[in-house]
């Protein structure tokens, strides 16, 4: 192949403990449309995810905190609700901190590459 190939870094970063992954990017995602819509139903529908696994990812996100990351009432009448918990907000802003630090890494170590 003659000249230079444009390579270009990629990656995808998430957060776990020794029993594995608790926080990712589909993770937080889940959590910013459980914010946004105030349903885990509708934001599993948005995700095109079962509700079954929906709230299994948010027992297991909880899990592994102190605090829940999102609080879910049982539907009714007007259907059930979730809320995002401050601490569920705090964790999506560290992720998405760590996810730039994590890009901007990417972006300079892919100047550097000499192949």
């Amino acid at each position: 192949m003659n000249g230079q190939t444009n390579f270009k870094l990629n990656g995808r970063i998430w957060i776990e403990t020794p029993t594995g992954k608790v926080l990712g990017h589909g993770r937080v995602e889940l959590l910013e449309r459980i914010h946004a819509i105030g349903s885990l139903r509708q934001a599993a529908l948005q995700m095109k995810m079962s509700y079954k696994q929906a709230w299994d990812l948010v027992q297991h996100i909880n899990g592994h905190f102190d605090d829940a990351l999102v609080v879910l009432s049982r539907g009714g009448t007007g259907g059930g609700k979730a809320i995002v918990t401050e601490k569920g907000l705090d964790m999506i802003a560290e992720f998405k901190k760590l996810q730039e630090k994590f890009t901007e890494f990417l972006k300079q170590e892919e100047n550097s590459i000499k192949i």
